[in-house]
C-alpha cells in the first residue's frame, strides 16, 4: 500500500513539471586547472576568463547534443602540488568527463600521469614539449611548442648573421624545456651557444649571470621563461649596457611583459600566435575573423585585453566542444574525437592533431614581433 502511495505521489509530481525539465539531458562536467592568482596569473586569470564565456556561450546556444555544459575550475596558483590536489578533485568528486589546462609547464607534467591512470582527457594551455612528446594517449595541448618557438627564433637570429649567442633561461621544466631545443637545434642554423645561464623564478637580479655572458662576447642573447623573470633580465641588460639584441620566448607575449619590463621592453624581438598583431594581419588570413571576434567578446564581457594564453583557452574548450557531439558523454569517444581533429583554424593556430601529434600546430602558428613604443609591431 505503501509503495502504491509513493508511486502515485512520484506521478503527481512529474505530471506538474514541465515538458522542459522532463526532457532535459544530463549537464557534461568539464574540469579546469589554472594559474588564476599567484604569479602566473596573467597566464592563468584570461584563460580562466575565457574558459567561463566560452561556456557561458555555447550553452546560451543550446550546449552540445541538449547538452548544457557546466564547467568546474579550480585556481592552482602556480603550485604543482595545488594542481595534483585539483586533478583529484576534478577526476574523483567532481566527475568531469575532460580537463582544460594547466597554465603552466611545471604544473601540466604534474598531473599527467593522473589523467593517463583515470583515462581522462586532458588539453593543456602550457607549451613545454614534454607534455606531447612523446605522446601520451590521454594528453593534448593548445599553446605552441617551444620546439616551434626556438626554430622561429632562431630563423631570425640567422638571417640577421649573427653566430653566437648566449642564454639565459628559467630553473624550472619550461625554462629547461626551452634551454635543451636550444642547444639541440643551435648547429641547424650554424650558431653557437658560447654561454649558457640560468636564473630562478623569483629572482630579482640577474646581472651576475648576464655579466658571465657579457664576458663570453655573444652577438645575441636569447632568455626563456615567464613573466616576472624575464622582465628582470631586459632590465638588467639594459643597466649593463649589452648593446645587442634580447630575444624572449613566447612565454612573455603578453601586455604584462611590456608592463613589467618598463623601458627595457623597447627592441626586444619574440615569436608569438597571431592575436597580439590581430589588426596588422592580412584580409585573407583565416584566422583574422576568428581572433577579432574572440577579442570583441572578450572586451565587451571582461573590459580587458586579450592575450595569446587566453587564445590557449579559446581554443581548448573549442575543441573539446567539438569532441563532444556525438560522444554521449563517452571518455574515449571524446578523446578519439580529439585524436582525428584536422583542419580545426583556432585563435592560436590550425590544429591537425594525430596519433603521432597531440599538439597538431605547424610554424606558421608563430609570428616575430618587435617591441616598439610600448607595443608589438610585426616584423614582415
Amino acid at each position: 500500500m505503501l509503495l502504491r502511495k509513493t508511486t502515485i505521489v512520484v506521478l503527481a509530481i512529474l505530471l506538474c513539471l514541465s515538458p522542459a525539465v522532463l526532457l532535459a539531458k544530463p549537464v557534461y562536467k568539464i574540469g579546469g586547472i589554472f594559474s588564476s592568482t599567484g604569479r602566473a596569473s596573467f597566464l592563468g586569470d584570461p584563460e580562466k576568463k575565457t574558459m567561463e564565456m566560452m561556456v557561458e556561450k555555447i550553452n546560451a546556444a543550446g550546449g552540445i547534443d541538449g547538452h548544457m555544459l557546466q564547467a568546474v575550475i579550480y585556481d592552482s596558483e602556480g603550485d604543482p602540488a595545488k594542481a595534483v590536489s585539483a586533478v583529484n578533485k576534478l577526476i574523483h568528486k567532481d566527475k568531469v568527463l575532460a580537463i582544460i589546462g594547466p597554465s603552466t609547464t611545471p604544473t601540466t607534467l604534474a598531473i599527467v600521469n593522473f589523467v593517463e591512470r583515470a583515462q581522462l582527457p586532458l588539453i593543456s594551455c602550457a607549451a613545454g614539449v614534454k607534455i606531447t612528446s612523446p605522446v601520451k594517449p590521454w594528453v593534448f595541448k593548445t599553446a605552441q611548442s617551444d620546439l616551434l618557438a626556438v626554430a622561429a627564433v632562431y630563423q631570425h637570429i640567422q638571417a640577421r648573421g649573427i653566430k653566437k649567442i648566449g642564454i639565459i633561461t628559467v630553473a624550472n621544466s619550461f625554462g629547461e624545456s626551452g634551454k635543451n631545443q636550444l642547444l639541440a637545434q643551435a648547429p641547424d642554423f650554424g650558431l653557437e651557444v658560447v654561454q649558457a645561464e640560468s636564473f630562478g623564478a623569483k629572482d630579482t637580479d640577474t646581472t651576475a649571470q648576464l655579466t658571465k655572458i657579457k664576458s663570453a662576447a655573444p652577438e645575441a642573447i636569447v632568455c626563456w621563461g615567464t613573466n616576472p623573470g624575464p622582465a628582470v633580465v631586459a632590465k638588467n641588460v639594459k643597466q649593463l649596457k649589452l648593446d645587442i639584441p634580447l630575444y624572449q620566448s613566447h612565454g612573455v607575449a603578453s601586455p604584462k611583459f611590456i608592463e613589467l619590463a618598463g623601458d627595457a621592453a623597447e627592441g626586444i624581438i619574440l615569436p608569438t600566435g597571431k592575436i597580439l598583431v590581430t589588426g596588422l594581419l592580412p584580409e585573407d588570413d583565416v584566422q583574422k575573423k576568428i581572433l577579432e571576434d574572440y577579442q570583441v567578446d572578450y572586451q565587451a564581457k571582461y573590459k580587458g585585453n586579450v592575450s595569446g594564453f587566453g587564445g590557449y583557452a579559446f581554443d581548448a574548450v573549442n575543441l573539446l566542444a567539438k569532441a563532444l557531439k556525438g560522444s554521449n558523454g563517452d571518455k574515449n569517444k571524446i578523446r578519439r574525437a580529439l585524436e582525428s581533429m584536422a583542419h580545426h583554424v583556432g585563435a592560436t593556430g590550425e590544429f591537425n592533431f594525430s596519433a603521432q601529434d597531440h599538439n597538431g600546430l605547424a610554424p606558421s602558428a608563430f609570428v616575430m614581433v618587435e617591441i616598439k613604443g610600448g607595443t608589438w609591431k610585426l616584423i614582415k
